[in-house]
């Protein structure tokens, strides 16, 4: 039965870290005290919903979670150290702490190690989130106990809800572009001039002209998409931004 330990402290646990060539031992102490953190924990890195879904969103919203009164983010799986960093390093989730929980003993002390051994994972964390304060927890979001994966309550969105419902949330954009464009780095910083993160998609790098006149209609750069709506060049992201 999965518990909801609100109210409760968290498990102290030493967890074996590794960065560069060097092992380094974290304590729960060290991440929780005197801190607001938001912790994610997931059956697994590099498994389809964590990496598609999970993870990305809550490093979308993170400068938003900043913002609100949250120092950091956490995320931690029963993997080991290498596997965690090799995975943070895929998915350049640079907003996002990943803590290896390898023996399970946090995840067993939350009463959320599971056994998942019918995929071949042996022992490994429930999916579920939660809000700590100093140590403590405040609030939990567990996914419900039915066969599967099931990933409805742990999610970024539903956490940034509850923190702040009244939260505006960053808006999706997409910047094609190619090397040596100035007409693209008066873009991108237009962009960053008004505090909008955005995500770049290369020419040369995969996608080609063609990918790019299918999507926009347009073979020129940049070309900017806001929202799933097509804004277009530097001159049109000017004219945007100004209203």
């Amino acid at each position: 039965m999965l518990q909801d330990k609100s109210g409760q402290a968290i498990p102290q646990v030493t967890f074996r870290t590794r960065e560069g060539e060097q092992w380094v031992d974290v304590s729960t102490d060290e991440i929780f005290k005197n801190k607001t953190v938001v912790v994610f924990s997931l059956p697994g890195a590099f498994t389809p919903t964590c990496s598609s879904t999970h993870l990305p969103r809550y490093n979308e919203l993170a400068p938003v979670l900043f913002e609100n009164g949250v120092d950091d983010i956490v995320c931690i799986s029963v993997n080991d150290t290498f596997v965690m960093n090799a995975w943070l390093a895929d998915q350049e989730a640079d907003q996002i702490r990943v803590i290896p929980d390898g023996n399970g003993e946090f995840t067993d002390g939350m009463g959320m190690l599971v056994d998942k051994q019918d995929l071949g994972f042996g022992k490994r964390s429930w999916r579920y989130s939660m809000l700590v304060k100093d140590g403590i927890i405040e609030k939990m979001f567990i996914e419900p106990d039915k066969p599967g994966d099931p990933f409805e309550v742990s999610d970024a969105d539903t956490m940034l809800n509850y923190i702040n419902p009244e939260a505006s949330k960053p808006s999706a954009i997409t910047v094609f572009s190619k090397l040596g464009c100035p007409f693209c780095a008066k873009a991108k910083q237009m962009l960053l001039d008004n505090n909008l993160r955005y995500e770049e998609v290369m020419l040369g790098k995969g996608i080609s002209s063609i990918t790019l006149k299918a999507v926009s209609g347009q073979s020129t750069v940049p070309q900017v998409f806001i929202d799933g709506h097509h804004i277009g060049g530097s001159e049109a992201l000017a004219d945007y931004l100004s209203k």
